[in-house]
C-alpha cells in the first residue's frame, strides 16, 4: 500500500550519513560504515530510500512547492492574520534569518547520500545476489543512474533558490568549501544528467514494474536535462545579460538546443508517457467510486464524466491508469506523536485548502496561496482546465455553494483546486479525509490527511519544453488538443501563455517568470480582496537586485566561517 512507502523510508535510513543540522554534516550515527554497507542490494535500496526521503523538509517554507507558489504572481500571500510569513515571503521578505535552510540541509543530505552510493557501487559485486552476471550489472547500472539523477535533482533545487552553491561531489569531499559559480553548478547537474541518461535503461512506462513507480528513469532525466538547458539558459540571457544558448558540462563541451531536442524527442517518443484523455482526471478532485457502483461521493464530479486515473502508476489500486504523471514527490500521512510527524503529509495541500470552511468535497486548510483575479478573468471558459485547476466559492455546482467568506486574507473567491483538502461522507455522518478513506488510515486529523503525490514532471510539460527549445507548435498544440482547444501557431508568447494555463500552481510560474526575465515586470497589479472581513488593495513588491534568488540562510554562513558570500538584496 502507498501509505507505508515512506514509512518504510524512515526505517530504511540505516545508512552512512545522516540527518544532522550541521553544517553539511555526515557524522554516522547509525553504526554503519562504508566498510560495511554498499555491499548488497538490500543495502543499496535502503540508501536510495534515504536519498529519497533528503526531499521532505520540516519547515513549510522550505517546501519547494509552498515557497515557488508564494513567489509566483499568480497567487498571494493569503493565510490568516496571524500568518505574517506567508505575506513576508509573497513580497520577497525574509520573515526568519532561516527561512530557507531546511531546502539547503536536505538537499545536501540527498547529495551526500547520492554520493555514497555513486562512490561506492561501482566497484561492488552484485553477482551473489542475481542468477546471471548481466542482472547484477543492471542493477549496478540502475542504482548509479538513478543516484546521479538524485543528486542533480537535489543541485538544480539549490542552484534555482540560491544560484551557485558549494559543490561537494565525492562523498568524503571536504565540506567547507567556497560557492562555486552559476555556471559551474548548472555544468554539474547537466553532466549528471547526461551520466544518468547513459546508465538507466530503456524501460518504457507500461514495463516499469509497480514497485519502482515515483522512482527516477531515463526518461524522467532527459525531462530533467531540458528543464535545466531552458532555466540555465534563459537567466544567464536574461537576468545576468550573458546571453547563451549551451548549457555547459564539467569536462568541457556543452548541450545545444539541438543536443536537448534529440533527448526530448527519445522520449517523446520511446518512453510509453502521454497525455490522459482529460487534463481534469489527473487531480483527484475529479476521484469518482466507481469500483463499488456509487457515485454520490463526489456528485458533481460524476456528471461532469470524470474519473480520477489515480497516482500508483499503470496499475492503480484507485484510478483508470496514469501515464502522464513522470516524477513525483509521494507523500503518506503522518501523527503528532512522530517526530516530525506532519512532513510525510501534502502541506501544499494543507496549506492552500479553504481557510475555516469544512465542505464536502473541499475540506479545511490554511487558505494560502489565493489566487490572483486576473489569472481567472483573463482564461477563456471554454478552457475546461480554467474550472479545472481554479476552486471558485459560493457556486453550489463547483461544491462550494456553503462557502462563509471573510475568515482569512487576501481572499480573491479563488483557490487552488489542483492541490487541496478533499473530504467526504465516510458512512457514518462524518467527513473524513479523501485519502485517509481510500488507504484506510487511522488519524483522521485533518492536518494529516493529504497523501496526494506533488508532480514535479508530467507528460505535458515534456511537450511543451519542446516546442519552446524547437520554436515549433506540435508539442503545445498537441496539450491544447488535449483541452479541446483549437491550433495556434508557435510564438514566444503562445507559449508562455500555454504553460501559465497548463502548469498554474504546479511549481513551475514563479521559475518560468524568472528564467524568461518577466520577472521584474509580473508585479504590477494592484488587487482587490478581503482581510479578515475589510475590503483592501494589496500590490507585491518584487526587488530586481535579488535577481530571482533567496537569501543563503544565516546559519551556513555563519557556519562557512566568512567562505560564503551572501546573494544580492539580502
Amino acid at each position: 500500500m502507498k501509505k507505508l512507502i515512506y514509512i518504510a523510508f524512515i526505517a530504511g535510513l540505516v545508512f552512512a550519513t545522516s540527518c544532522s543540522q550541521d553544517y553539511l554534516d555526515t557524522d554516522n550515527i547509525y553504526g554503519k560504515s562504508l566498510e560495511t554497507f554498499y555491499s548488497t542490494p538490500t543495502d543499496i535500496n535502503e540508501a536510495m530510500a534515504g536519498v529519497y526521503n533528503a526531499i521532505y523538509t520540516p519547515n513549510v517554507h522550505s517546501n519547494e512547492s509552498v515557497a515557488a507558489s508564494l513567489m509566483s504572481d499568480l497567487m498571494l500571500g493569503g493565510g490568516g492574520a496571524d500568518d505574517k510569513s506567508a505575506k513576508w515571503v509573497d513580497n520577497f521578505e525574509d520573515p526568519a534569518e532561516d527561512t530557507y535552510r531546511d531546502t539547503w540541509v536536505q538537499s545536501y543530505n540527498g547529495i551526500s547520500r547520492a554520493a555514497a552510493i555513486i562512490d561506492n557501487t561501482a566497484e561492488a559485486d552484485f553477482s551473489p545476489y542475481f542468477s546471471s552476471p548481466e542482472e547484477a550489472e543492471a542493477f549496478k547500472n540502475q542504482s548509479i543512474g538513478e543516484a546521479l539523477f538524485m543528486r542533480a535533482f537535489y543541485y538544480f533545487r539549490l542552484g534555482k533558490f540560491f544560484g551557485g552553491v558549494p559543490l561537494i561531489i565525492k562523498f568524503d569531499d571536504p565540506r567547507d568549501v567556497a560557492r562555486s559559480t552559476y555556471t559551474e553548478t548548472f555544468a554539474q547537474i547537466a553532466s549528471d544528467l547526461v551520466q544518468a541518461i547513459e546508465m538507466l535503461p530503456s524501460t518504457p512506462f507500461s514495463e516499469i514494474p509497480e514497485s519502482r513507480y515515483g522512482h527516477a528513469n531515463k526518461w524522467v532525466a532527459e525531462a530533467y536535462l531540458a528543464r535545466v538547458y531552458l532555466h540555465y539558459t534563459g537567466y544567464m540571457t536574461n537576468i545576468e545579460g550573458q546571453a547563451t544558448t549551451e548549457l555547459p558540462l564539467v569536462e568541457g563541451g556543452s548541450l545545444s538546443a539541438s543536443d536537448v531536442k534529440t533527448y526530448l524527442e527519445d522520449c517523446i517518443n520511446n518512453s510509453g508517457y502521454g497525455l490522459v484523455s482529460d487534463f481534469r482526471n489527473l487531480w483527484p478532485y475529479s476521484y469518482v467510486n466507481i469500483a463499488s457502483g456509487d457515485t454520490t461521493l463526489l456528485p458533481w464530479a460524476h456528471a461532469e464524466g470524470l474519473s480520477w486515473v489515480g497516482q500508483d502508476g499503470h496499475t492503480p489500486t484507485f484510478g483508470t491508469g496514469n501515464n502522464e504523471t513522470m516524477f513525483v514527490q509521494r507523500f503518506s500521512f503522518g501523527d503528532w506523536g512522530w517526530s516530525n510527524g506532519n512532513i510525510y503529509t501534502n502541506r501544499l495541500a494543507l496549506f492552500t485548502g479553504l481557510r475555516d470552511n469544512s465542505l464536502v468535497p473541499f475540506g479545511q486548510g490554511w487558505g494560502w496561496c489565493t489566487i490572483n483575479p486576473k489569472l481567472f478573468t483573463g482564461w477563456s471558459d471554454d478552457d475546461p482546465r480554467k474550472l479545472g485547476s481554479i476552486l471558485q466559492v459560493g457556486q453550489a455546482d463547483q461544491g462550494t455553494g456553503d462557502y462563509k467568506g471573510d475568515k482569512g486574507d487576501h481572499e480573491t473567491g479563488f483557490f487552488n483546486k489542483k492541490y487541496t483538502a478533499l473530504q467526504y461522507n465516510d458512512g457514518t455522518g462524518a467527513n473524513v479525509g479523501m485519502f485517509v478513506q481510500l488507504y484506510n488510515w487511522g488519524n483522521t486529523d485533518m492536518q494529516l490527511m493529504h497523501a496526494q503525490d506533488f508532480i514535479f514532471m508530467r507528460f505535458a510539460d515534456v511537450l511543451l519544453m519542446h516546442s519552446e527549445i524547437t520554436g515549433t507548435a506540435d508539442g503545445m498544440n498537441a496539450v491544447r488538443a488535449r483541452a479541446g482547444l483549437d491550433p495556434v501557431a508557435y510564438s514566444l508568447e503562445a507559449l508562455k501563455e500555454e504553460r501559465m494555463h497548463e502548469l498554474a500552481f504546479e511549481g513551475l510560474r514563479w521559475f518560468d517568470l524568472v528564467r524568461w526575465g518577466d520577472v521584474n515586470n509580473a508585479f504590477n497589479d494592484v488587487i482587490d480582496v478581503r482581510n479578515s472581513g475589510s475590503s483592501a488593495k494589496y500590490k507585491v513588491t518584487y526587488r530586481p537586485e535579488i535577481k530571482g534568488l533567496m537569501p543563503i540562510p544565516e546559519t551556513e554562513m555563519r557556519l562557512s566561517n566568512g567562505v560564503y558570500e551572501q546573494n544580492p538584496g539580502w
